[in-house]
């Protein structure tokens, strides 16, 4: 989703009917995870307006932590490409947006501009709902053009895709298998991180439908089971579960990651919304905890039908490039919760859109025709 070519302009005034197209800036956002306009469920008139209401009160620490070992991967910017030499244009879809609040972070709480390789532009933009009509016909997906003056250079144009995917009868839904796989590591021992898991994956639990089904597993030094799957009507087993989770010891995630894929796997259901909830800082330190062995281990177990759904949570030793590289590895999405409020989006708001899959392993392939 962040490719762009970008083409020179005395090559483009011979070959490009557009104007004078210096920089083409792509933006493709797009609905996979299915757009929750309707019922409730996400209001786009209400979300520009949430979003600033929600953060302005935030609590503002004194000083910012200055152990911080933070990892993002570098982002390297595409070169010009002449369109003549390179007509065509592909690239996987990305539905994240966690970069967004991420550099929220960075604002509002340290009060100092993000790492550049936190900021990725197309996450900026995914944050946000826009107002693109549905699909009609055969086709899950409907396309919106647009092409305006760049605003930072007069003569430059940004061309914007936007895809739009079909919406779900939320009446109709399948039932979900969702495995709670929670990092209990000594790293998770900060009011931002296990303690605001467990006020997540509450809200999360309470606005799931009574058919659902819910396990969890935890990882520290060692993985386990600490809740077998359990309907979501009850509530109370799930909360007393959640509530006694405590954080201590060292960081096996790819443990946490075999199992949590076991439990999916034995609990599957056929044309259900089968997925693994991963809530972490990313610090893995013990067994596989090299992102590339982290990342083949996600790309087998992909082929099993269960999707991925991340959640970062924390900051000081926050590991956002492994996140994402996970991520994309398990058809999954990405998110950084720094607030409660941040939980009751991706939760309960978008909670649909974010937890069911109407396509994977989409690419787009953009043709320039000189």
């Amino acid at each position: 989703m962040s490719k762009r070519n970008v083409n020179r302009p005395n090559q483009l005034k011979q070959k490009i009917s557009l104007p004078t197209i210096c920089s083409l800036f792509i933006t493709l956002f797009i609905t996979l995870f299915t757009n929750c306009h309707e019922k409730g469920y996400n209001s786009n008139s209400q979300g520009n307006a949430e979003a600033s209401e929600i953060y302005l009160d935030m609590a503002i620490p004194e000083e910012a932590p200055r152990f911080n070992t933070e990892e993002y991967d570098r982002i390297y910017e595409n070169d010009f490409v002449a369109v003549w030499d390179n007509p065509l244009s592909t690239f996987s879809i990305d539905v994240d947006n966690a970069s967004y609040s991420n550099v929220r972070r960075f604002l509002t709480q340290y009060h100092e501009l993000p790492p550049p390789d936190a900021v990725r532009i197309e996450e900026l933009i995914n944050y946000f709902s826009y107002d693109y009509p549905q699909p009609r016909g055969e086709h899950p997906f409907a396309l919106v053009t647009e092409v305006a003056q760049c605003p930072w250079n007069p003569e430059h144009q940004l061309l914007h895709l936007g895809i739009q995917g079909k919406s779900l009868d939320y009446e109709q839904l399948s039932p979900s298998n969702l495995v709670f796989l929670v990092d209990v590591s000594g790293s998770m021992d900060e009011p931002n991180k296990l303690p605001l898991v467990q006020k997540s994956l509450r809200l999360l639990i309470n606005a799931l439908q009574p058919t659902d089904r819910v396990a969890m597993v935890v990882y520290a030094g060692a993985a386990g089971l600490v809740l077998p799957s359990t309907v979501a009507s009850d509530k109370e087993t799930i909360f007393k579960a959640l509530e006694n989770l405590q954080a201590g010891g060292s960081t096996a995630g790819g443990a946490g990651i075999q199992l949590a894929y076991q439990i999916a796997k034995e609990n599957f259901i056929s044309d259900g919304n089968n997925r693994v909830i991963l809530a972490t800082d990313g610090d893995f330190n013990i067994g596989t905890s090299s992102t590339g062995d982290l990342v083949r281990m996600i790309e087998e177990k992909r082929k099993q039908d269960i999707y991925l759904t991340i959640c970062g949570f924390g900051m000081g030793n926050y590991k956002d490039g492994r996140m994402e590289q996970i991520s994309n590895a398990g058809n999954g999405n990405y998110f950084y919760i720094d607030h409660i409020q941040e939980a009751e989006k991706v939760f309960v708001r978008e909670l649909r859109a974010n937890l069911f899959t109407i396509a994977k392993d989409v690419k787009i392939q953009l043709e320039f025709n000189p």
